[in-house]
C-alpha cells in the first residue's frame, strides 16, 4: 500500500463524489440480502454486484442500461474473521468492506467456473495488494457531462462515456479493477472473439476463435453479469430452496394506496 499525493482534482472529486452520493428518493430494493445465504454461498474470486441508489448508480445503471452501478470481489476471511469484499468507491479508492454492507441491496454472485486454487489466490491477492489505491477521479468528471440531464445518447456511446479515466496505474474504478485481477489470470469476460479460417492436409476448412483482451477500463459491472464466462449463483437456491415447503396465503392482497403520476 503507497502513499499517494492529494492534488486539487481529487479534492474537487471528493466533493462532488459526496454530493452524487446522496440517495435517490424512493429508491428501495426488490427483496433485501440474506447475508448468511449469501456468505454460505460464496466464494473467495466470485463476483458481487449491487444495485446502488444513489445519483451515481443511477447515472451508471442509465449509462450501460443494466440494473448492476457496482461490482465487489468477494475475499472470505483472507483479511481476517469474517467475510470480506474488496472493492473501489467513490470518496474512498480501494478498501475492504463487510459482507453485511449489502444486507439492504439488491445483489448477484458472478462466479468464474473451474479456477484452480492458484489462480483464485493470485485473484485475492491482487484486489489485497490494490488496497489503498485511489478512485479514479477523472472517471467522475467524464461522466458529468451526461449526467444531468440525461442526454438522447446513442448506445453505441454509452459505455465510452465511462471508460476514459486517466488510465494511472494506481487508480481504478470498481469494475476495471476487478477485470484487471481477472485479466492478470487471462480469465475471459467478454473478450473480443476474431475468427481464423485454415485448411488441414486433408483441406478441411477448420475454425478456430481466438480471444483479444479489452482494456480493463472499457468493462462496466453489468459486463460480469452478460459474461458467458461467469456463473450466475443465486443463494436461496444454494441453500436447498424447496417450492413444496412454501405457506401461501388464500386471502386477497390488501389494496395499494393509489400514486399520482
Amino acid at each position: 500500500m503507497t502513499e499517494q499525493r492529494d492534488t486539487a482534482m481529487d479534492r474537487l472529486g471528493r466533493y462532488l463524489a459526496a454530493r452524487l452520493q446522496d440517495p435517490v428518493p424512493g429508491a428501495e430494493p426488490y427483496t433485501h440480502a440474506n447475508v448468511a445465504a449469501l456468505r454460505e454461498a460464496l466464494r473467495p474470486g466470485d463476483v458481487l454486484l449491487v444495485e446502488g441508489v444513489n445519483r451515481l448508480s443511477g447515472a451508471i445503471k442509465y449509462l450501460t442500461q443494466s440494473t448492476w452501478s457496482h461490482a465487489a470481489l468477494y475475499v472470505g476471511d483472507a483479511l481476517g474473521p469474517g467475510a470480506w469484499l474488496i472493492e473501489a468507491n467513490l470518496g474512498e479508492g480501494c478498501v475492504a468492506v463487510p459482507l453485511a454492507k449489502y444486507e439492504l441491496y439488491n445483489t448477484r454472485i458472478c462466479r468464474p467456473r473451474h479456477l484452480t486454487q492458484r489462480d483464485r489466490a493470485a485473484l485475492v491477492d491482487f484486489m489485497m495488494e490494490s488496497l489503498g489505491k485511489r478512485y479514479d477521479m477523472k472517471n467522475i468528471f467524464d461522466m458529468l457531462r451526461y449526467f444531468l440531464p440525461r442526454p438522447p445518447v446513442p448506445a453505441r456511446w454509452r459505455r465510452q462515456m465511462i471508460a476514459f479515466g486517466s488510465g494511472d496505474p494506481t487508480r481504478a474504478i470498481c469494475s476495471s479493477l476487478i477485470a484487471d485481477a481477472f485479466q492478470r489470470i487471462r480469465y475471459p469476460i467478454l473478450p473480443l472473439i476474431t475468427r481464423e479460417f485454415r485448411a488441414d492436409p486433408m483441406a478441411r476448412a477448420q475454425r478456430r476463435e481466438i480471444l483479444h483482451i479489452r482494456h480493463h477500463s472499457l468493462f462496466a459491472p453489468r459486463d460480469f453479469d452478460l459474461s458467458p464466462y461467469f456463473e450466475i449463483v443465486k443463494p436461496t437456491l444454494e441453500a436447498g430452496f424447496d417450492y413444496r415447503r412454501l405457506t401461501w396465503s388464500d386471502a386477497s392482497p390488501p389494496e395499494q394506496p393509489e400514486t399520482g403520476g
